[in-house]
């Protein structure tokens, strides 16, 4: 795939403080970006921020039949989609011993965190490989490939994302797409906050513990933690 084609991009979990800062640094690089996001309020205020080179789509990917419409749903001057990044996910109810935890929480992490990625990559892949193009981004975590108590829902949801990854990238080793994993470490978005439902004293807390939270610092808050987001498929000329 020529680096000089690269014009738009799908970000799914838009909304949230890692899906921002992968936008802004695609928007900084000439990029137009469809904003894909369950949260209509939020996904709102962010478009009106970022301006014209978004457009927001509201979108569960747990939905399927919504999933499948999404090439659809991107408006022609979106199109074609050359960078899908696969960015929504979540740990509610997380960091419960298995046997402790409701079985719908581990389910829902599951079913957004790795089914819904799949879905989304489904739902756009058919016109990359109609094209030989395009570079498919999957935000998955060190929780892949470290074991972590208590996380067991989070991690699997991880694991399978990293499998997934590769056996994607081997079946696509013959075309022109790229298919690329990232396993962001601990970061201060909004995921614990939802973890713990909205409790905030339980988010200081869990911060509070991190004996390596000092070196982290609030993703919306300091552009410097955007470095990560400087990997060359953001960086590509136009």
């Amino acid at each position: 795939m020529a680096e000089t084609s690269v014009r738009n991009a799908v970000v799914t979990g838009a909304a949230g403080g890692m899906g921002r800062a992968i936008t802004e640094a695609l928007l900084e690089s000439g990029r137009r970006v469809v904003l894909v996001d369950r949260d209509p309020e939020s996904l709102r205020q962010f478009a009106a921020k970022m301006g014209d080179s978004t457009f927001p789509i509201q979108l569960d990917i747990t939905d399927a039949k919504s999933v499948d419409r999404l090439p659809d749903l991107i408006p022609n001057a979106f199109k074609p989609v050359d960078i899908l990044i696969n960015n929504a996910g979540h740990d509610i109810g997380g960091r419960t011993r298995f046997d402790v935890g409701p079985a719908d929480d581990w389910s829902g992490i599951i079913q957004t965190n790795l089914i819904g990625l799949m879905r989304v990559t489904r739902s756009i892949l058919p016109d990359m490989v109609r094209r030989n193009s395009g570079h498919i981004v999957n935000i998955s975590s060190i929780n892949a490939v470290r074991i972590i108590p208590d996380m067991a829902a989070y991690s699997t949801s991880k694991a399978g994302v990293h499998m997934f990854t590769e056996t994607l990238r081997g079946e696509l080793a013959e075309t022109a797409i790229r298919v690329t994993e990232m396993q962001p470490g601990l970061t201060r978005t909004g995921i614990i906050l939802t973890r713990y439902r909205g409790d905030r004293k339980k988010e200081k807390d869990y911060f509070g513990r991190s004996s390596s939270w000092r070196s982290i610092r609030r993703i919306s808050h300091d552009r410097s933690c955007l470095r990560w987001t400087s990997h060359p498929m953001f960086r590509l000329r136009r």
